[in-house]
């Protein structure tokens, strides 16, 4: 009697096993409902469904391994995507006029301001003289535009 319920219990379990997705299915299932994310593919072995490609972001990378592990028959996933590096941010040069450029134009914005004055040495444009306190943002910024090197303010704020 106990001979036949261990070979009863061992075909149980052995048709359960065998009744079980087969990894060809469980791949050919999973690959219809990622059809839309070209750049990822998915193998499965034994259950254990393998992600790799690439992913534009987490949040992609998320979805498909969501996508993997409701599929019925996968045990576990192993998501390999990679998300790429994103492209280095290439900053412009920085412009200076040169110092004629600078005399010119700064003489054209300093005429608005009365009492004040400037030097440009090496780009450098050092501002001198009086001001009003609700006026020197304004001044500042304007001479800044100007693509000096620096502006070294020296100004007396009245």
């Amino acid at each position: 009697m106990k001979i036949k319920s261990i070979l009863l219990g061992m075909s149980l379990v052995f048709s359960l096993v065998a009744c079980g997705p087969k990894d060809a299915d469980i791949q050919e299932e999973i690959a219809s409902q990622t059809v839309n994310f070209p750049q990822v593919s998915v193998t499965v072995k034994d259950g254990v469904a393998t992600i790799s490609g690439i992913c534009k972001d987490d949040a992609l990378k998320q979805n498909v391994e969501g996508i993997v592990k409701g599929t019925k028959g996968v045990k576990s996933v192993v998501n390999n995507c990679e998300i790429p590096a994103p492209d280095p941010v290439v900053e412009a040069p920085v412009e200076i006029n040169p110092d004629s450029v600078l005399n010119t134009s700064v003489n054209e914005v300093v005429k608005a301001y009365n009492g004040v004055s400037f030097t440009v040495v090496n780009g450098v444009v050092t501002l001198t003289g009086n001001i009003k306190r609700e006026q020197l943002p304004s001044l500042i910024q304007s001479v800044q535009e100007l693509k000096p090197n620096k502006v070294e303010n020296k100004l007396t704020i009245k």
